[in-house]
C-alpha cells in the first residue's frame, strides 16, 4: 500500500500528536521522520520515528516553526510528504505554499482554504454569503468605536469582542453595557496586536447559557465532503478545552441532523480538503451558529475515532495521496459514548499554573475501552518550552454513564509522579452533579467550581497542622529494649505506597 502513497513522510511536531500521526503512517507502512529541538532529544515522538533530525535550539521560532528549516530536513531526508499535526505550524498557510514550491504534499488543507478560514472575519462573511447560521453581529472588522457602539446596539447586550486574527481566548472581551465598550474594545485590540502581530478585532451578540459543538469533516479531491458527527467541548478553562465527549447531550437527532449539514455546508463553501473541523455555538433554546473551522486536526480527535472506529489520521494521509475516503468511512455511525480527558503539566490546585521538572515515576491505567495517546513516559522531562499537554487519555463505553465511571477509574490509576497534573481536578468535574446531568456550558468552572480554590487552602491548612503534629510526635523518644530511640518520618506516618491512587 505505501508504493501508492509516500517515500516518508516528516512529522513537524513533537509531544503526543507527533506520535500518532507516526503510528497512523506505520499502519499504511510508510516510514517517518522526526524533528526536534535540543530540548527533546530524548523525547518520546523522536524514539517513536524512523528516523530523527535534530533542527534547532528549544525557541520554537528557530526549531518547529521554521519552516526553511522543516523544508530543507524534508528534501535531505527524501521526505515526499509532511504531516503538521496540530499547533505550530499546522494553520500557517505558508508552509504548505513552501511545500507546494518544493514539491512536497502538505497533509492538510490548501493555503487559500487555511487563510480564508483562519480570518474570522474573512470567514463569516464566506458563510453568509453561504447560508450558513452566524451569530447577529458585525459582517466586517469595525473601524471606528461608533460602528462597534452602532453594532452592539443592533445586537442587544452582552456582547463579546473578538480578535479577527487568531483564538485561545486572546483579545476576548464580553461587555454587558455601553458604558464598558470603548474601554473593552481598546483592551481587546492591544492584546490580539501582542497576540496575533493583528490588532483587527470584530463585535457580535455574547450568546449566554452557550455550549461549544464541533463537527469532524472530511473532504477529498475526488468531490466527496462528508461528516463524522459531533464533539462536545463545552468544559473549559480560560476558553481552552480540558475534557470533550460525544454524543452531545444538547443534540436530537434533528438538531444533530442539521449541523452536521451545515458543517458539510461550510466545508464546500471553503473549498476545504483533508480533515478539518467546523465549531458552532448552540444556545439554551438549541439554535447554532457558526463559530469557526480549525484547518487541521483536532487535538480531541480520539473521541470521533472511538465511536466511529474511523482512523483520522490514516484518512488524511489517503485523502493528501489523492485518493478518496475509505468506503466503510461512508457508511460510519455513531456507537457507545467516548469521553476524552487532557492531562497537563499544570498544578489543578492552584489557577492551572504550569509545572515542569523530570517525569520520576509513570505509569498508565489499562483495560478494555481505554486509550492513552501520550507524549510523556518514565523517561521524559516537562520543560517551560512547549505547550504544557502530556498525554490524552480516553474512555469508550457503550453509554455515558459507565464512560463517566470508567474515565474517573482511569484517572485515579493513572500514575505520574514528579510533577503536577490536572487528575484530581479532572475527576471533581466529571463527579459533578451538572456534569453527570449533561449540563455542560462553556462557563462550567466558573458557574459550579468557584469555591474548589478556598476548599484546597482548608486542605492544605490541615494538612500543615496533621504535618506539624507527626513531627512533633517523631521526636519523642521511644523504648527499644534496653535503649531510647527516636522514629524516623517513615516509621511514624503509616502505610504508604508511591504511586497510590487518588483518594478523590
Amino acid at each position: 500500500m505505501s508504493k501508492t502513497l509516500f517515500n516518508k513522510v516528516l512529522v513537524a511536531n513533537r509531544g503526543e500528536i507527533a506520535v500518532r500521526i507516526m503510528n497512523g503512517c506505520r499502519l499504511l507502512g510508510i516510514p517517518t521522520l522526526a524533528v526536534y529541538s535540543t530540548a527533546d532529544k530524548n523525547a518520546v515522538h523522536v524514539r517513536t520515528a524512523d528516523e530523527a533530525v535534530e533542527i534547532g535550539p528549544p525557541p520554537p521560532n528557530e526549531s518547529y516553526l521554521s519552516i526553511d528549516k522543516i523544508i530543507e530536513t524534508a528534501k535531505k531526508y527524501n521526505c515526499d510528504a509532511i504531516h503538521p499535526g496540530y499547533g505550530f505550524l499546522a494553520e500557517n498557510p505558508l508552509l504548505p505554499e513552501a511545500c507546494e514550491k518544493a514539491g512536497i504534499v502538505f497533509i492538510g488543507p490548501s493555503a487559500e482554504a487555511m487563510r480564508l478560514m483562519g480570518n474570522k472575519v474573512e470567514s463569516r462573511i464566506k458563510m453568509a454569503d453561504a447560508g450558513v447560521p452566524l451569530i447577529p453581529g458585525m459582517k466586517s472588522a469595525g473601524a471606528s468605536i461608533e460602528e462597534f457602539r452602532q453594532a452592539a446596539d443592533k445586537a442587544g447586550y452582552p456582547v463579546l469582542i473578538k480578535a479577527a486574527a487568531g483564538g485561545g481566548g486572546k483579545g476576548m472581551r464580553v461587555v454587558k453595557n455601553p458604558e464598558d465598550l470603548q474601554a473593552s474594545v481598546e483592551a481587546a485590540k492591544r492584546e490580539a496586536k501582542n497576540a496575533f502581530g493583528d490588532d483587527t478585532v470584530y463585535l457580535e451578540k455574547y450568546i449566554e447559557d452557550p455550549r461549544h459543538i464541533e463537527f469532524q469533516v472530511l473532504a477529498d479531491n475526488l468531490g466527496h465532503t462528508i461528516h463524522l458527527f459531533e464533539r462536545e467541548c463545552s468544559i473549559q478553562r480560560r476558553h481552552q478545552k480540558i475534557i470533550e465527549e460525544t454524543p452531545s447531550t444538547a443534540l436530537s437527532d434533528d438538531v444533530r441532523k442539521k449541523m452536521g449539514e451545515a458543517a458539510v455546508n461550510v466545508t464546500e463553501a471553503a473549498g476545504y480538503r483533508n480533515a478539518g473541523t467546523v465549531e458552532f455555538l448552540l444556545d439554551k433554546n438549541s439554535n447554532f451558529y457558526f463559530l469557526e473551522m480549525n484547518t487541521r486536526l483536532q487535538v480531541e480527535h480520539p473521541i470521533t475515532e472511538m465511536v466511529t472506529g474511523v482512523d483520522l489520521v490514516v484518512e488524511q494521509i489517503r485523502i493528501a495521496a489523492g485518493l478518496e475516503i475509505s468506503e466503510y468511512v461512508f457508511n460510519a455511525t455513531q456507537r457507545g459514548h467516548a469521553i476524552e480527558c487532557r492531562i497537563y503539566a499544570e498544578d489543578g490546585e492552584n489557577n492551572f499554573l504550569p509545572s515542569s521538572g523530570d517525569i520520576l515515576y509513570y505509569e498508565e491505567p489499562t483495560g478494555p475501552g481505554i486509550r492513552i495517546d501520550s507524549g510523556a513516559d518514565g523517561l521524559s522531562a516537562i520543560g517551560v518550552e512547549y505547550d504544557p499537554i502530556i498525554a490524552k487519555l480516553i474512555t469508550y463505553a457503550p453509554n455515558r454513564e459507565l464512560a463517566i465511571s470508567k474515565m474517573i477509574s482511569a484517572l485515579k490509576d493513572y500514575k505520574i509522579l514528579g510533577i503536577k497534573t490536572s487528575r484530581k481536578f479532572m475527576i471533581e468535574v466529571l463527579k459533578h452533579p451538572e456534569f453527570i446531568a449533561g449540563r455542560t456550558y462553556t462557563d462550567f468552572i466558573e458557574r459550579n467550581m468557584s469555591d474548589r480554590n478556598m476548599n484546597y487552602e482548608a486542605e492544605a491548612e490541615l494538612a500543615a497542622a496533621v504535618s506539624s503534629a507527626a513531627m512533633m510526635q517523631s521526636s519523642k523518644a521511644v523504648a527499644v529494649g534496653n535503649r531510647e530511640v527516636t522514629p524516623s518520618p517513615w516509621q511514624t506516618i503509616g502505610p504508604w505506597e508511591i504511586g497510590q491512587r487518588i483518594s478523590k
